[in-house]
């Protein structure tokens, strides 16, 4: 009984998102408001606590949007100062294969965009840029789609698994004891990593036999069957950079540089002839085209730009450089670096916000840093203050829907995960002892039990599918997924990152990217026909994660949790 009622915000913003299409910047706030009668009314929190837990939420999705608002505003400044226009200009004359181009532009620069700035950007810079080369405007939307989904775990320099991370640091520190869990995260990057490398090839298959089948000269899937050395050779260069970085530094760089390195070693080896199919692939003649393959709007060419293609980089190289040499540093005991993680910026043990503490690691803020780099970009490309001002009013346009939903969705996790404090405070025994997330939680072990690990991931696309954001996904059930895996005996960080996964693979599905994808390549009208045809490597993409994580767990017998000291 308890678990239905605490499931009920959940239910509402699933209901609200899915069957009434409302934005997640109105459904979450309604749906923390519903969560917080109940805790007040069920679970006897007091109004005291319930507008405490709000306010500490909120500082949280803060930190967040700091993050996401660095990353979008340097894609803004180099949008502006001709920078990505130079970038883009790297692409010309690669090859006439459509299914190289897909693979060029649609995955590895989407997934350098994704990495870089997330929150759509890919489809809105990749589709333009397949279009640019050749591609009908609907098969652009579908592969810059379907290809978002393995680097949208570490997308916006790693906001997604930070999100679910600083959602459950708390659990991780109380419940299963781990006093490391700086440990606890980099093991959630890197099983994260593991599951989503595995479905670098599938993916990449699947994109290129649909293009082939749908859209290719000859209407055949089989054409990708030319193709699989050089996917092969693609997915090994990628996965390779994204495990090494993923398994050592962090979620920042992970799909960020894997994506650059494999950019420039790809466009060297294409340009060699290596492994590129000997028979080329195109589409029919444009007047051949079915109808809804094409623009009903204009859509612009890409612009173009005379920069060096060095110093059009520059920033992307700063930050990496930047965030390398501090993780790698702090890691290495230097103390200099150590001081820059543990400087915070709050109310330190004060109890200032109604009796709670907050403290932000400023300086070991991607976001600061993705700030910082921007305005020296402003600098080294010369950006007069017009370009200036629209790099900041897109970013704030940008970031604005994001951070409602961002904001509240922070704030009922919050409450949902300290609902009880009064109660147990007051001596409550039952159900209300425990918190709204604890019952959800428990309720969803016993009904799966070991099983749960099928479920995972298909909450993540869930959530991604309302709200069109794997940060946002793993900000509401990160917390679930958590208590749950414990109440079941499996390892925590799996099922967690089996959430970020799904997210991560929900972003081809989800409405809100499908829509900005169609607006972007001009296909409006498409949307249905999109999901329905995405629908396909989104399922086996979730059932190859699933079988990755099963084989880890009950095969053999991985429990990071033990490892990092949880006996539990």
């Amino acid at each position: 009984m308890y678990a239905l009622i605490a499931f009920i915000p959940i239910i509402l913003v699933v209901v609200l998102m899915i069957a009434f299409n409302w934005p997640a910047k109105r459904a979450l706030p309604l749906s923390w408001l519903v969560s917080l009668i109940i805790a007040v009314a069920v679970w006897h929190l007091s109004f005291y606590h319930s507008i405490q837990q709000t306010i500490l939420g909120f500082l949280a999705g803060f930190e967040v949007l700091v993050i996401i608002f660095g990353a979008i505003l340097i894609m803004n400044t180099l949008s502006r100062s001709g920078a990505m226009a130079a970038i883009n200009g790297m692409f010309t004359h690669i090859s006439p294969d459509i299914r190289i181009q897909a693979i060029i532009i649609g995955f590895i620069f989407g997934a350098f965009i994704e990495g870089a700035a997330g929150f759509g950007t890919p489809a809105a810079l990749a589709a333009p840029l397949l279009i640019s080369v050749g591609f009908p405007p609907l098969a652009a939307a579908i592969i810059a789609l379907e290809f978002n989904s393995v680097p949208v775990c570490f997308g916006a320099v790693g906001t997604p698994t930070n999100s679910a991370f600083a959602t459950v640091q708390e659990s991780v520190s109380q419940i299963e004891g781990i006093q490391d869990t700086d440990a606890w995260r980099l093991a959630l990057t890197k099983y994260s990593a593991i599951n989503m490398a595995c479905c670098t090839f599938l993916i990449l298959i699947v994109g290129i036999g649909i293009l082939c089948k749908q859209f290719g000269k000859n209407k055949k899937f089989s054409d990708v069957v030319p193709m699989i050395p050089y996917i092969i050779f693609v997915g090994v260069v990628f996965d390779a950079i994204y495990l090494i970085i993923a398994s050592n530094i962090g979620p920042e760089l992970t799909s960020l540089v894997a994506a650059v390195i494999t950019l420039f070693v790809v466009i060297f080896t294409t340009n060699k002839g290596f492994l590129v199919p000997k028979e080329t692939l195109t589409f029919d003649p444009k007047d051949q085209w079915d109808k809804s393959w094409v623009s009903t709007t204009e859509v612009p060419e890409p612009k173009h730009s005379d920069m060096n293609l060095f110093l059009a980089w520059t920033p992307y190289l700063i930050i990496g450089v930047v965030l390398v040499v501090t993780r790698v540093a702090q890691k290495a005991g230097v103390a200099f670096f150590d001081k820059m993680k543990t400087f915070t910026v709050g109310t330190g043990t004060s109890g200032a916000i109604m009796g709670g503490d907050w403290n932000w690691a400023i300086l070991w803020s991607p976001g600061v840093t993705f700030i910082i780099v921007a305005i020296i970009t402003f600098a080294l490309h010369k950006m007069n203050g017009e370009a200036i001002k629209g790099a900041f009013h897109d970013t704030f346009k940008m970031v604005t829907g994001a951070a409602i939903a961002l904001l509240f969705g922070c704030a009922m996790v919050y409450i949902f995960r300290n609902t009880n404090v009064d109660a147990v405070a007051a001596g409550e025994t039952g159900a209300i002892a425990n918190s709204m997330l604890y019952v959800m939680g428990e309720a969803l072990s016993n009904i799966f039990q070991k099983a749960y690990v099928i479920i995972a991931p298909f909450i993540g696309v869930l959530g991604a599918f309302m709200s069109g954001s794997n940060t946002v996904s793993n900000t509401l059930f990160s917390g679930l997924q958590h208590q749950a895996a414990i109440s079941a005996g499996l390892p925590a960080v799996i099922i967690v990152a089996l959430q970020n996964n799904g997210g991560a693979i929900g972003n081809m599905v989800c409405v809100n990217n499908v829509v900005a994808a169609t607006a972007t390549t001009g296909t409006i009208g498409n949307e249905g026909k999109i999901i329905r045809t995405n629908a396909l490597p989104m399922f086996l993409l979730s059932v190859l994660v699933i079988v990755v994580a099963s084989i880890m767990i009950f095969v053999l017998g991985i429990n990071p949790d033990a490892d990092l000291g949880y006996t539990g």
